[in-house]
């Protein structure tokens, strides 16, 4: 296993400024829906990806057109990274008919293939299979696109997992897998679940490289995904990325957050990734108000995303069995 805690890798400011907007446009999505939720608007739990922003805007930074990632049920961050559509998530987490499955999956359901990402899951490392099943299309077609298969640290003590990762290795699949430890799976410390000392060194047993990051710095998940997706790209196999990250609200709204310290999450917001980069940016001579125009923006697109969601109409009654049968084109049932 390599580990990589900064890059030397030059890294434009216009890039750089870039991360910054989308890592803002992340954390404020997924504040809004924190503050909904506790009002009642949200229908169904919610996992906030508060904290882990530089991972999902690292590495999807480092995908091509035609690309592909599978997500969680923590996926908001990687739909947005993506480029994804915040006006058709927030109508999708309020249960509105202009959402990305119309309303009735929520927040653990949202797919958007015209942008390659092929969905959230809300079981537990279920995304890791379809990511080797779309890496083998990929093989068969002799295509050079890649998958991304983010997932948890709790997911490596899946089967799912295991099945995945044997499959990818045997038949040298063109899928890198990017595990956010965020430290706990629900209430279990990674310390508590793992008898080994560093989640990436699962991969060893399947003949899967893998690499280490500090997941709190953008630079360090940029320049360790870029690598990871050459080598995937050349046909060398598989790749695992342990990402070591933290959330700092509780595994999903229903968490009552107790079985860690405020410490403790004093100490990881400390390390927090828009302030890390924006202190990059203003060494870089860019004007704080520039960085502060940045968020503003960002604050004011989520904003009008909810405004664009609460005046969007609620589902009709006739689209329940659009979701449970295969109807021909144009039908209704």
């Amino acid at each position: 296993m390599q580990q990589i805690e900064n890059t030397t890798t030059p890294i434009t400011t216009a890039t750089a400024l870039d991360w910054y907007r989308t890592m803002h446009r992340i954390r404020r999505f997924d504040e809004t829906i924190d503050e909904l939720f506790a009002q009642g608007k949200v229908h169904g739990t919610t996992h906030l990806y508060i904290g882990e922003e530089a991972v999902a805007t690292g590495v999807i930074a480092t995908l091509e057109p035609g690309d592909v990632i599978t997500s969680t049920h923590r996926g908001h961050g990687h739909n947005i990274a993506l480029g994804g559509d915040i006006q058709a998530m927030m109508a999708e987490l309020l249960g509105r008919a202009t959402g990305y499955c119309h309303g009735v999956g929520g927040s653990m359901h949202i797919a958007d293939q015209s942008r390659g990402n092929l969905g959230a899951n809300g079981i537990v490392g279920a995304g890791l299979p379809i990511a080797v099943g779309a890496a083998l299309g990929f093989a068969m077609r002799h295509e050079s696109h890649l998958v991304v298969a983010f997932t948890g640290d709790g997911a490596l003590n899946e089967g799912a997992f295991h099945e995945a990762a044997n499959l990818a290795a045997i038949w040298r699949l063109p899928v890198v897998f990017v595990v956010e430890n965020n430290q706990y799976g629900m209430s279990g410390s990674v310390k508590e679940m793992f008898a080994i000392g560093h989640l990436a060194d699962r991969a060893a047993g399947y003949g899967i490289p893998a690499t280490m990051v500090d997941g709190m710095d953008i630079f360090s998940v940029w320049e360790t995904a870029s690598r990871a997706v050459e080598a995937v790209r050349k046909g060398q196999g598989p790749h695992l990325i342990e990402a070591v990250t933290y959330r700092y609200k509780g595994h999903s709204k229903s968490d009552a957050n107790r079985y860690r310290s405020r410490d403790e999450i004093q100490q990881w917001r400390q390390r927090d990734p828009i302030d890390h980069l924006r202190r990059y940016l203003a060494d870089q001579g860019i004007d704080p108000t520039e960085l502060d125009r940045i968020r503003q923006e960002e604050v004011q697109a989520v904003a009008q995303a909810l405004q664009y969601a609460e005046d969007s109409p609620w589902p009709e009654v006739r689209m329940l069995d659009d979701a449970v049968y295969a109807l021909e084109e144009g039908d209704h049932a």
